[in-house]
């Protein structure tokens, strides 16, 4: 693997302007990573705060044991117990077969970080994964896209979603789930490492009882060596020691919102747009029924000081829940806006890694941050990364393709301007002259029938459209011989476009690591974790 650098737009205005360092970093953060020793500003003011590390450690190791625990895991886990540790953290929803490539960028992400700044500080740096496990849209997870003719598809894990269910209650059905993963691996084409990951895929599923299980499992057996660390926010041991937190939030709902609309106030007199919708008597919690599995989001009702659904069908006074709180924290969950207070109320983080959209987010939180006497930690972009195959890089310059181009607009573009190149333009300028001529003649004609019944009149439209349509369908199948003439060349543009640009989107929002584990092998991403990734905001090219 060889590492290049670019420098892409980003599509989200206020991320690239946080990145480019193009606002008063201040006004929406608590940290500014052009200044000097910031993670040491940091680990200082993480010394004035108590986390409860020991009932951590132990909750994420009894979370962990049953996917299997490296020793690099089982010392990060001992190390999280000492006053002097911190972590590096960032999160994703626990997609089937890892989800989309970014998620794999964010975990190296926050990897390379946490090792680069335990070098750095000459202080334990951990890795930790949040996978939130609590979420409950479905339709966020439950797919892989993939390559099927010159087209992506998406390929549905068939399970219907009757209520809102947690990811982490939602179950994945063994042949189900078997015969999904044969049909991904079908479209990825039979390798000499298909066999081995269909077969490490299936004991996985065997093995795990959710979405999120089989999300862990995989994870877990990749990155394990590295240490890094795996919480699901819908472990019931992790709620237990989110108590006192939720009752915090409970007792303070309402000035979180406020807080939040206020800071979302200042972004827009600033110029930029919100990211987190919310209302006015939004509480910021959901209630979860465990029997019925269904994740409700709270509003309170000023008037009758109750905490309800929409719908008013379900209520609790503020007695009532911070009594749930106590006792069954499990019920409790975070929305957008407390996720990231209770994360930083839970671990002592150094740094957290975002990508675009939760950097935009993040942004509007400052204010409620600072209603529990917190600071947001530093917020570092992840990693962004694009991989070309040596084939794709051949056809790259056999299509004298520019890459910035191609990353950023496809090649749709590119195709046109070839397409013009190779147009004939004496035929096609004999085409318009001709079609020029026989309207102008039909129209004289017509003129001169009309003198003689005015009732010829729908009929000659129809007969001059009907000439016209003639006209362009032997045209056209004129440039589909020409399409045909050049079919190699235009699906290498095709081709390039779907491994690169596919979808008209990023490589990293479409394509699963399964394709290149299936095509490089399962040392595939070891040999990612070798090279020299700086944290630099340029996108990485890796040339494979």
């Amino acid at each position: 693997m060889e590492v290049k650098e670019m420098a892409l737009p980003s599509i989200n205005p206020f991320a690239s302007d946080y990145i480019k360092s193009k606002m008063n970093i201040r006004d929406f953060f608590h940290y500014d990573l052009a200044e000097v020793n910031v993670y040491n500003r940091r680990i200082q003011e993480l010394k004035e705060k108590r986390f409860q590390r020991e009932e951590l450690s132990n909750t994420i190791a009894q979370y962990m044991n049953r996917f299997g625990m490296s020793e690099a895991v089982r010392d990060h886990i001992e190390a999280l117990k000492d006053p002097d540790s911190t972590v590096v953290i960032g999160g994703q929803q626990a997609g089937l077969l890892s989800g989309p490539l970014y998620t794999i960028h964010k975990i190296i992400s926050i990897i390379k970080l946490a090792e680069k700044q335990s070098v750095e500080l000459g202080k334990k740096v951990i890795p930790v994964f949040w996978i939130a496990g609590e979420d409950h849209d479905l339709q966020e997870v439950n797919h892989v896209f993939a390559l099927k003719g010159d087209h992506y598809e998406k390929i549905t894990y068939p399970y219907h979603q009757k209520t809102k269910t947690m990811v982490s209650d939602t179950p994945l059905i063994e042949t189900e789930a078997s015969a999904w993963i044969q049909e991904i691996f079908r479209s990825f084409g039979e390798t000499a490492y298909t066999k081995d990951l269909i077969v490490s895929l299936k004991q996985k599923i065997s093995s795990s009882f959710s979405l999120t299980d089989f999300f862990v499992s995989i994870i877990n057996d990749w990155f394990k060596e590295y240490g890094l660390l795996l919480v699901d926010a819908a472990d019931p041991r992790l709620r237990k020691l989110e108590s006192s937190y939720f009752e915090a939030m409970i007792e303070h709902h309402s000035e979180i919102t406020s807080a939040v609309l206020e800071q979302q106030s200042f972004l827009s007199i600033q110029g930029y747009k919100k990211t987190i919708e919310m209302e006015a008597n939004s509480a910021n919690l959901f209630y979860y029924d465990k029997e019925v599995k269904n994740r409700i989001l709270l509003h309170f009702n000023k008037d009758s000081s109750v905490f309800s659904d929409k719908a008013h069908k379900l209520e609790f006074s503020y007695k009532e829940l911070l009594e749930m709180a106590k006792i069954h924290p499990e019920r409790l969950s975070n929305n957008v806006v407390t996720r990231p207070l209770m994360q930083e109320m839970l671990f002592p983080v150094l740094a957290f890694i975002a990508g675009p959209g939760e950097i935009s987010y993040w942004a509007e939180l400052k204010k409620a941050f600072e209603l529990f006497d917190m600071k947001m930690p530093p917020i570092v972009a992840r990693l962004n990364m694009t991989f070309v195959e040596r084939q794709i890089e051949k056809e790259l310059h056999e299509l004298d393709l520019d890459l910035y181009e191609v990353l950023t607009k496809g090649t749709e573009e590119a195709e046109k301007r070839f397409l013009i190149s190779e147009k004939d333009e004496s035929l096609e300028l004999l085409f318009y002259q001709m079609k020029g001529q026989l309207n102008n003649h039909h129209k004289m004609f017509s003129q001169a029938a009309l003198v003689h019944d005015r009732g010829l009149e729908p009929l000659l439209k129809k007969n001059a459209d009907f000439i016209n349509e003639q006209l362009d369908f032997i045209y056209g199948k004129i440039i589909d011989s020409m399409r045909q003439k050049h079919r190699h060349i235009l699906d290498s543009f095709k081709n390039v476009a779907n491994h690169l640009y596919p979808e008209a989107s990023l490589q990293e929002r479409i394509v699963n690591i399964y394709y290149y584990l299936n095509k490089y092998g399962d040392t595939f991403i070891d040999d990612l974790m070798k090279l020299e990734l700086e944290f630099n905001n340029q996108h990485k090219i890796i040339y494979i």
